[in-house]
């Protein structure tokens, strides 16, 4: 029996909604949401009608109609990150109107913001006596999306990289292939530092620190780049209780350090995409495709234009007790046809590819933690 001082959070990977019926992208999971105490999100686009296209900005550039948002807020979700790769596709114009639109809809975005010490700032929350602070970074970050002192932006957390043999192409600002080359890579020492300083101090005013990660190496089935252990484990190290990660698109493995979880990607939740016609077509997209064997241009995901992992995801389940976090587990779910993520029952051949798919890139990535099947949902442990 759950106690009334129990508190529940859940988390999700990448969310962009725009449909004409905004709400019908999260019907077969919004009760489930709606019955968290808090409940997160990365925002992956941007909510507005202004702005132009900035000469740094990636390949594909996100920004839909504002009227979508509702829909966020309908499901159930109370805090968001804007820490992301796309916040200022349309310059600043929209960034600053995405963060107006979030807060307009009770949502509270974090990672970015009107300037750097604005994007750096927590949000903190009391739920059940038991305070809890969100802090969110970027680290997948075209030249000049990073918050300066009188510049909107997203907080950053840097990393530099290069290869063991040689040189590798740079195909895009934010996205480095080394193909089979070992990359070494590093997290940039000023903006790690202003990050453990960030999670001292929100650890000063709240008993659990929940940090989001855009962050690590899309679309490769379990690989984790070198700096985001790095990132990881100084930021748990510092007071941090929890890394929730995401921007791979795809799952990413659960590693436990010191007791704590790093979730290095939750993977796709709600995002539609429909891309421009050429774009299937560029060098990038091709590129980027070789990077996943289950990419395969499928006509019934025409608005869901990724590898078939993309379809495998969850919403990861935190219980926290006496202001500390008792128990994590994961709610396995896909994204179907109508890009819909639904839920998974234990009985469902689907579940058990997601779990066999944790354990199996766990596994490659050499990260020894253990899935317990429990109900609907699945328990991680050490």
């Amino acid at each position: 029996m759950v106690d009334d001082k129990t508190i529940t959070v859940l988390a999700v990977g990448d969310v962009s909604v725009n449909r004409e019926d905004p709400d019908s992208i999260f019907a077969h999971v919004s009760p489930v949401i709606q019955s968290a105490d808090v409940a997160f999100c990365q925002l992956e686009t941007t909510y507005s009608k202004r702005g132009q296209v900035p000469a740094e900005a990636p390949m594909v550039t996100l920004r839909v109609d504002p009227k979508n948002a509702t829909a966020i807020r309908n499901a159930g979700f109370s805090v968001l990150s804007f820490a992301g790769n796309h916040a200022l596709d349309y310059g600043t114009e929209a960034l600053l109107d995405t963060l107006e639109v979030v807060k307009e809809n009770g949502i509270n975005p974090i990672g970015a913001g009107r300037n750097i010490e604005e994007a750096r700032k927590p949000y903190i929350t009391t739920c059940k006596g038991t305070r809890i602070a969100f802090l969110a970074y970027n680290s997948i970050l075209p030249v000049g999306y990073w918050a300066d002192v009188n510049r909107p932006g997203c907080a950053p957390m840097r990393a530099s990289a290069v290869t063991v043999h040689k040189l590798y192409e740079q195909v895009e600002p934010v996205y480095l292939y080394g193909g089979e080359d070992p990359i070494l890579s590093f997290a940039q020492e000023g903006d790690k530092a202003a990050m453990i300083e960030d999670i001292k101090k929100a650890k000063a005013q709240a008993d659990i620190v929940m940090v989001s990660m855009h962050w690590g190496i899309h679309f490769k089935e379990g690989e984790i780049a070198m700096y985001q252990k790095e990132v990881g484990y100084a930021a748990l190290d510092a007071g941090a209780d929890v890394i929730l990660g995401h921007h791979a698109h795809i799952l990413k493995p659960i590693e436990i350090y010191k007791g704590k979880p790093i979730i290095y990607c939750l993977g796709n939740f709600a995002f539609e995409l429909e891309l421009p016609p050429e774009v299937p077509k560029s060098y990038i997209w091709k590129k980027m495709m070789e990077l996943n064997s289950n990419w395969v241009i499928d006509d019934r995901y025409r608005k869901y234009p990724w590898p078939v992992d993309s379809r495998m995801t969850m919403a990861c389940k935190i219980i926290i007790s006496d202001r500390q976090i008792k128990k994590l587990s994961f709610l396995p779910a896909i994204v179907n046809e109508n890009i819909q993520p639904r839920f998974l029952s234990s009985r469902e051949k689907e579940f058990r590819d997601v779990l066999n798919y944790m354990e199996r890139i766990c596994k490659s990535q050499k990260i020894e933690t253990r899935f317990t099947v429990e109900g609907d949902e699945v328990v991680v442990s050490a």
